[in-house]
This record gives structure tokens, sequence and C-alpha cells, in this order.
């Protein structure tokens, strides 16, 4: 009788643990809705994967989206002669610099310009994070780009959390939550 009174309770335990972790996420999704919306951007309505593409970066080396599984990424379509996108670049620099060790990948995928006006830019802004060439625009299409600058949030687990088409306040606490919340997110959702 013992026996079961105690399997009983370690069973209502562990259901309670269940039901607390769900709503937890409940919480955290609807943080991440609202987030979203504080920075005019959308979010998707249903659970999908980010496409996966390959590239290569300024300096040279081989990046894709599979090989970044487990971190948060935000990518950034943008141009040297973006006027729009010249402001955000900074904030990003500042973002890599902060969030990096914490697992954010900030990710810039130029749209159709070649290496030397690519790495000049970089040099003059100071930026360290990975800049994608993507020459013929096939990583654009892939994701829809249709203006610069548009980004993309990519949560651990591969799910398209947000897009924004034009600069954003990543500068704003607003920002900064969101980034926060995603970067606490536990990979095995």
């Amino acid at each position: 009788m013992m026996r079961r009174i105690t399997f009983s309770l370690a069973v209502c335990g562990m259901v309670a643990v269940v039901a607390a972790g769900k709503a937890a996420i409940a919480a955290e999704q609807r943080a991440v809705a609202d987030l979203v919306k504080s920075l005019n951007m959308s979010g998707y309505s249903s659970p999908m994967r980010a496409p996966d593409w390959s590239g290569r970066t300024a300096d040279g080396k081989t990046l894709s989206l599979s090989a970044l599984r487990g971190r948060v990424i935000l990518i950034n379509f943008w141009a040297t002669w973006c006027q729009e996108c010249r402001p955000e670049m900074p904030l990003f620099q500042r973002m890599h610099g902060e969030f990096a060790t914490q697992g954010l990948s900030v990710i810039g995928i130029n749209a159709r310009e070649g290496t030397v006006a690519v790495r000049g830019y970089a040099k003059e802004l100071g930026l360290t994070f990975p800049l994608v060439l993507d020459p013929e625009g096939k990583i654009g299409t892939t994701y829809g780009v249709i203006g610069l600058p548009t980004t993309f949030l990519i949560g651990r687990d591969g799910r398209a959390v947000a897009l924004g088409v034009g600069p954003r306040e990543w500068a704003s606490a607003e920002a900064r939550v969101l980034m926060e919340i995603l970067l606490n997110e536990q990979l095995t959702r």
C-alpha cells in the first residue's frame, strides 16, 4: 500500500513538473511573439525550419546554416550601397561582441557584391562577424528577400522565429530581451 501511495505521489509530481514546464514554454512563446511585434517584425504562425544555405565569407571560409545548429542566428541581408543597412551594422557588431559567447551568431549576407567591396565596408565599420557573399542572389532568393535590409531570427533548434524587412531598433531594450529569451531556450525544444 505504501509503495502505491509513493508511486502515485511520484507520478503526480512528474505531471505537475510537466504541466509547469508546458506553461513556462507557452509564456515564453507569448513573450517572444510580443517582442517580435514590438520590433515591427513578423513571426511565423506555425513552426517551420529556416532553409539551409551554404556560402563563402568575404575572408574565404565556407559557412552554412546547418553548421550553426544549436546557436541562435540573426541573418541580415544587406549591401554596401544600401543607406538603411549602414546604421544597423554597428548594432549587429555590438550584439555579436556581447552575445557570441552565449550562442548568438550574427551573419551578414551581402546582396550581389564582390569581395573587395564587402571587405572594404567591413574594415571601414569594424565588422568582425561573418559576411557571406551571395553574388548571384541565390540565398536571398531562397529566403524570399524583396528589400534591403531584411533580417531573420532563427532559434537554436533551427526554427524560423521572425523576419523584418527594413531597419529595426536593434539597440532597444525589446531587442535585447528578445535575444536573451532566445539564447536561454533549450535545444531540446
